[in-house]
């Protein structure tokens, strides 16, 4: 049965509701005409992106809605949908992925590589070859970078652990980075700069060493050295003078970046206003190199000098203990006492007990115990055969440094001792040499060279 034929009263009504409806579209149209020609003789030469959208356009984006609803809300009102915001939001950049490796979690260097992923501009994971070596106990604070520990494997050659980690090209492979920073020249480094170098990487050389400590290297070593330096987009130095040990090699200055050995300044802020229970103090591993036993020979013969007895402290552990231990019970007008090995929680209060801080090392890239005890605010006697020399000790600034002999050490210490004004002097200028050198300049220095290597 057809459906019952609607009344004239219908009709008229259905009609005038749709008339309605269509000439409140035809005025949308004119209003939209008419701004939109406005915008475009004002904003002539903008880019389209920034051109205004037509209130039609967002209208007919909007299926939700009746077409009475959206005739009767003002310009003012329409909005973009979540989909719509969504979709014009500009995607986050990914972030270059830096993959550094190195021996192990160092004390000074875990701080700069948390705040190197603080900073936010690079996404960097460090490869350890060994969560620990034999002779060092290091602690150190939280990790909170992303990283991993390779499969132990080392050997020893001349007192030093030298890792051969092959399973790093499995890791590096994982992380698919693209910078491979390498900490040096063992061969598990060697490894990591081949796949660098296979996998069209770009490779940062990182290193500690100086003209002085790489002065007796072998021809093959020097080799290896050049044919790495030759494939480094940029290069990382520990010290001023590992600049110079990249620019006796060829390397361009605008590819050196610095990234300071350092510790945390204010963590021994308050060491030089401590009560001081030593007049001579020895920080270190307890081995050849450091030459423990010259420091007893020092301490005995300014004791000497100074008509009076000294107090000498050995913070550290090693090899050569029981013989230090030995030689200080028969040494003359000298009390020397033993800590043993000290958290970096004690290290503060174990630099402030001391007035002066012995450094006789033979050889020291560079040696953070001399930026803990500048930060202490000692003054500092020292060999020319540390790195940090020429940078945070400098002879007749804030150090005596000489050659190690027994006289002169002696009379430095004396010296020291006796004039309360260049002592004066001294610390505070170590206070002030050491200041520059801190987590954030060093993180600096990373970052830095990865957004350059990739430039």
């Amino acid at each position: 049965m057809p459906p019952p034929l609607r009344s004239a009263g219908a009709l008229n009504l259905f009609g005038s509701k749709l008339w309605w409806q269509l000439k409140a579209i035809l005025e949308a149209w004119r209003r939209d005409y008419n701004e939109t020609r406005f915008h475009m003789a004002r904003d002539e030469y903008a880019p389209q992106a920034l051109q205004p959208v037509s209130r039609l356009a967002r209208l007919n984006r909007d299926k939700r809605q009746s077409i009475e609803d959206r005739l009767t809300r003002s310009s003012k009102e329409i909005q973009r949908t979540p989909d719509d915001a969504k979709r014009m939001r500009p995607r986050p950049r990914a972030l270059p992925r830096v993959a550094l490796v190195t021996n192990i979690p160092a004390p000074y260097r875990v701080p700069v590589y948390n705040r190197v992923v603080a900073d936010g501009r690079i996404d960097l994971t460090v490869i350890f070859c060994a969560e620990r070596e034999p002779d060092r106990h290091w602690d150190y604070e939280r990790i909170e970078f992303k990283s991993m520990v390779l499969r132990e494997s080392y050997f020893t050659w001349k007192g030093r652990y030298i890792h051969n980690n092959f399973d790093v090209l499995e890791q590096l492979k994982a992380i698919d980075p693209a910078v491979v920073i390498t900490d040096g020249f063992n061969p598990t480094f060697l490894y990591a700069f081949f796949y660098a170098w296979w996998h069209g990487c770009k490779q940062i050389c990182s290193t500690d060493g100086i003209l002085a400590s790489e002065r007796d290297l072998s021809v093959v070593h020097r080799w290896i050295r050049r044919i790495v330096f030759k494939r480094s987009a940029a290069f990382l130095g520990g010290s001023e003078g590992s600049l110079e040990l990249y620019r006796s090699y060829g390397c361009a200055n605008d590819r050196l970046f610095k990234s300071h050995l350092c510790v945390d300044n204010e963590r021994f802020r308050d060491a030089r206003s401590q009560p001081k229970s030593f007049d001579l103090l020895f920080c270190g591993r307890l081995t050849q190199t450091k030459q423990p036993l010259f420091a007893i020979d020092v301490a005995e013969r300014a004791a000497a000098l100074l008509g009076r007895r000294l107090s000498l402290l050995f913070v550290g552990a090693g090899d050569l203990e029981l013989q230090l231990r030995e030689k200080a019970a028969s040494a003359a007008g000298v009390d020397v006492s033993f800590h043993g090995f000290a958290t970096q929680a004690e290290l503060p209060g174990l630099y402030g007990s001391a007035r002066i801080f012995l450094f006789p090392t033979s050889w020291d890239p560079w040696g953070v115990v001399a930026n803990e005890a500048c930060a202490a605010g000692l003054p500092v006697i020292a060999t020319p055969f540390a790195g940090a020399v020429g940078e945070i000790i400098r002879d007749g600034e804030n150090a005596f440094v000489r050659n190690p002999e027994l006289e002169e050490w002696a009379a430095a210490v004396q010296r020291l001792l006796t004039d309360e004004h260049r002592y004066e002097e001294f610390s505070r200028n170590s206070l002030r040499l050491v200041a520059g050198h801190n987590y954030n300049a060093a993180a600096a220095g990373v970052i830095n060279a990865s957004l350059a290597a990739l430039a």
